[in-house]
């Protein structure tokens, strides 16, 4: 997620809650259902979400294993730099 979010940044997601596109989420792949991801959600569709990473040449999502499950939005970013995460 790169320019957005670094590994090892602290986000505050909110399951349940209802995403929009565009917007940071936590998601699921029924191909890794023990694995979550955060990925911005880019396009509902019928059988889930079109989920990608922000760095497309280095993200593995939505491309390569199909429609996510969003879990919920991801609005915030705790640490290091704390701050609220915008859709795009």
């Amino acid at each position: 997620m790169v320019p957005t979010l670094r590994d090892g940044d602290v986000v505050l997601a909110f399951p349940g809650a209802a995403v929009r596109p565009g917007e940071v989420a936590l998601v699921r792949w029924p191909a890794r259902p023990d694995q979550l991801s955060v990925k911005r959600a880019a396009l509902a569709a019928d059988d889930g979400w079109f989920a990608v990473g922000d760095a497309p040449t280095a993200s593995t999502d939505s491309r390569t294993l199909g429609p996510a499950e969003a879990l919920g939005p991801v609005r915030w970013r705790l640490w290091p730099h704390p701050g609220r995460l915008h859709a795009r």
